[in-house]
């Protein structure tokens, strides 16, 4: 039995990428693979109690000032000498740097990467990942615009990057009538056209566009916001200014927010950019007719006019037309448009063939690493042998 840990920055504050290791870790351990997750630092919180009732460890290092704690070093070298894991898998920045240099100090089989963003990546940031390069057998990238952006900004040799999307639990994330009627009843939602979006308060997932394109739209357009960050009194304020408070409900971090995503008419996704947007995934899986940006990752997930509308990125006016025709649609339309949302999230990035294609890439690499090494095993061949998933190809 192989055994894989997967190594990120923390558990305390969830996010898309944390939600898919998370997601990845209980898999692979159902399907028998001897599975740990390392966070940098934090208690873990909810994410490691999650973690222990699907029999996953989880270890943290306490790191107390980023990758320059050396005791977080220490702690992790020893850990690696102890328990001879076969694949260190790390996810952002930090812990793929953790990850790569560890194995110098402490060799392992195979290290692999995953980059989840495709903005652009800052200079010093960019010599790191070029400058450990060797020290990696496979850098992943969760969309075809992640992996476009990796290879302009020359952080991964094109022989060794593999683009293997997010995955969600579709059984899971579901359409729920009942959810829906009670939920509605609570936030005492009748005849109001209800929008949802889900994610942090930062100027990445550009909320006050969201909230200038809603001021705009008639009164029955009301909205939900799932998500915590430092810009949440700025953004209050702003639904003063616009005078659109009674129309906003900031409900705050939400760990489950399924029932939302069940209970609203439509999802909006403002961000200026995505790697592979979790929270798109799951409202269309949710069968949530979608309004996003034209970012990078948004549309290998929506069909613009089929399953939502895609606007411009940073413009107020695109997202206001956008959302007016979703809202503007007959309910059997929208209806339709969710049905269709859903099927193409269930064919393209449903769970069990993302779990797939990380257990053939494992398989392959380790077959090029029979043994513990202290740099990268000769993985263009293997990373050539894996093809990407249908979503996931370039046109």
């Amino acid at each position: 039995m192989s055994h894989v840990v997967f190594v990120i920055p923390g558990l305390d504050r969830i996010g898309g990428a944390e939600r898919q290791v998370m997601l990845l870790a209980a898999g692979l351990a159902q399907r028998k693979w001897r599975v740990k997750v390392i966070a940098l630092t934090g208690e873990g919180s909810d994410g490691a109690e999650e973690l222990a009732n699907a029999g996953i460890g989880f270890l943290s290092l306490h790191m107390r000032k980023g990758v320059a704690d050396p005791r977080g070093w220490v702690r992790l070298h020893q850990w690696l000498r102890a328990n001879h894991p076969d694949i260190l898998h790390a996810h952002l920045p930090h812990a793929s740097w953790m990850a790569r240099v560890s194995r110098v100090f402490a060799p392992v089989r195979v290290v692999v990467d995953t980059i989840h963003t495709s903005a652009a990546t800052p200079p010093a940031r960019r010599m790191a990942y070029r400058f450990t390069t060797r020290l990696s057998d496979c850098v992943t990238a969760v969309s075809n615009g992640v992996a476009a952006a990796c290879r302009a900004d020359g952080i991964a040799k094109p022989d060794r990057l593999v683009v293997i999307p997010n995955g969600i639990d579709t059984a899971r994330w579901t359409p729920d009538g009942v959810v829906r009627a009670q939920l509605r009843e609570e936030l005492g939602v009748r005849d109001e056209f209800l929008w949802c979006t889900v994610g942090r308060l930062e100027p990445v997932k550009d909320h006050a566009l969201l909230l200038h394109a809603l001021a705009a739209l008639p009164a029955r357009a009301h909205l939900v916001v799932a998500g915590a960050g430092r810009l949440k009194a700025e953004l209050h304020s702003l639904t003063r200014h616009l005078r659109i408070e009674r129309r906003v409900r900031f409900l705050g971090f939400q760990p489950d927010p399924r029932c939302l995503l069940q209970a609203a008419d439509g999802f909006a996704l403002t961000s200026r950019w995505e790697g592979l947007s979790m929270s798109l995934l799951e409202a269309g899986a949710c069968g949530l007719p979608c309004v996003a940006t034209g970012v990078s990752g948004v549309r290998e997930i929506l069909d613009n006019g089929v399953t939502g509308f895609v606007a411009g990125a940073g413009d107020v006016a695109s997202f206001r037309t956008e959302m007016m025709r979703l809202m503007a649609a007959e309910p059997m339309e929208r209806l339709a448009m969710g049905i269709r949302s859903r099927r193409r999230i269930v064919e393209r990035f449903g769970i069990d063939a993302v779990l797939d294609g990380w257990e053939r890439l494992y398989i392959d690499i380790l077959a090029d690493a029979p043994e513990p090494g202290r740099f990268a095993s000769r993985m263009s061949r293997a990373a050539a042998s894996i093809p990407a998933p249908a979503s996931q190809r370039p046109a």
